[in-house]
């Protein structure tokens, strides 16, 4: 057997961990812990490596009000998908000229209460939409949507949204006659995206329809890079700078010297890798004498933010408290549902000898945990989330 090893230099180094430590002392799990000096290096990165877009937070990735002060306050724009998210992000005096409704599926109740508070750029993928937003969004900005097929992605967000280009066509022709601005195009090429020639596809698709609409007198003005940029789980991904420069090459090699306004939509990539879960081991047990593998129980699972290993499809990098030998087992949540199972073929490993009120400690885990969670699944409260003390800033 080995022994139980962990990538610290991958996670932030044992530093990281220390801090997080310190700040769980004494406190009930499970609980996540954000970073918000990671938020804004990331933040700082991505406006580093694409310069030329407007970032626009996908809140819906994590609405900590910590998180979208911080954002704020380093410039950034907003992706809204309700009204709820509408009216917080108004809450901490941001400019509705900095806020797109990026979700295409909406009631009409809710454009007409955007309108209202300022909101003037909207996404679409439907001509129903189109002309729920000419009635109560009237002489609005429209982006239209594109379908793409999310190949490579471990999250995908294909099916449910987007259009063929064909109906978006269409629907622009029908946003003008309506007395709408079509404005551009946008895609989401999947959440965690490894594959960054999807970028390019999605990219063909846009200026296909830029081109066709402008032989019908329609000019776009704007790019929608949507999300999928990736955070740093255990499957490896290139850095953000290799990802922008291969899409700069993509937009440049697409439309030269005319390149229009182009929007990105980060959420993941802002916030997953700022989070770490507490959590605490419940139980230890096999199902039978000559199981190969035993079963460890946690106080976080898929209801309490972690739906997101559903499928294994994120791989969280998960860090056990102690040292031995390694030993493989599966990870499963607190609930009384049988699909609270985290990694049944993964094979995490933790140390021998780890049992009841042990801690263990998840990785990136800043996106989708502290939205995800339930409200009260068996009884559970929402996932308790709270910022690291910041470094003192010199």
């Amino acid at each position: 057997m080995q022994p139980y090893e962990f990538p610290f230099e991958r996670f932030g180094g044992r530093e990281r961990l220390e801090r997080i430590r310190a700040a769980a002392v004494g406190q009930p799990t499970p609980c996540l812990y954000i970073d918000l000096d990671l938020v804004e290096a990331q933040y700082r990165r991505m406006r580093t490596a694409l310069p030329y877009a407007d970032v626009y937070y996908a809140v819906k990735a994590n609405p900590m009000r910590e998180v979208l002060e911080l954002l704020v306050g380093l410039g950034s724009s907003f992706d809204i998908a309700s009204r709820y998210e509408l009216d917080l992000v108004l809450s901490l005096g941001v400019d509705p000229n900095r806020i797109s409704f990026g979700n295409t599926i909406k009631k009409r109740v809710d454009i007409a209460y955007a309108f209202e508070r300022g909101v003037r750029l909207f996404a679409c993928d439907a001509e129903e939409d189109v002309k729920n937003l000419a009635e109560y969004a009237p002489g609005s900005r429209v982006f239209f949507r594109v379908f793409t097929q999310g190949t490579g992605s471990d999250w995908p967000l294909s099916r449910k949204f987007g259009a063929h280009p064909d109906m978006i066509f269409d629907m622009a022709r029908m946003a003008a006659d309506l007395g709408l601005e079509p404005y551009g195009i946008s895609f989401h090429v999947g959440s965690q995206q490894r594959d960054i020639g999807e970028w390019d596809d999605a990219l063909a698709r846009t200026k296909q329809l830029f081109d066709e609409l402008a032989t019908n007198g329609i000019e776009l003005g704007m790019i929608n890079l949507g999300g999928g940029f990736p955070a740093d789980y255990l499957d490896p991904t290139h850095p953000i700078e290799v990802y922008a420069q291969e899409i700069t090459r993509y937009i440049q090699d697409r439309f030269g010297d005319n390149v229009p306004r182009v929007i990105a939509e980060p959420g993941r990539y802002l916030v997953a890798d700022s989070g770490t879960l507490v959590s605490e081991v419940i139980l230890v047990s096999k199902k039978a004498r000559n199981n190969l593998y035993r079963w460890v129980y946690i106080d976080a699972g898929l209801f309490g933010g972690l739906i997101e290993a559903i499928g294994e499809a994120i791989k969280f990098p998960i860090c056990f408290d102690g040292e031995g030998e390694a030993e493989e087992i599966i990870l499963a949540g607190p609930t009384c549902d049988s699909m609270d199972i985290l990694y049944e073929n993964s094979r995490y490993q933790m140390p021998a000898g780890t049992g009841t009120g042990d801690r263990l400690y998840i990785f990136s885990t800043g996106a989708y945990t502290h939205s995800y969670s339930s409200v009260s699944f068996n009884g559970f409260p929402p996932l308790d989330t709270r910022p690291l003390p910041r470094h003192a800033r010199v």
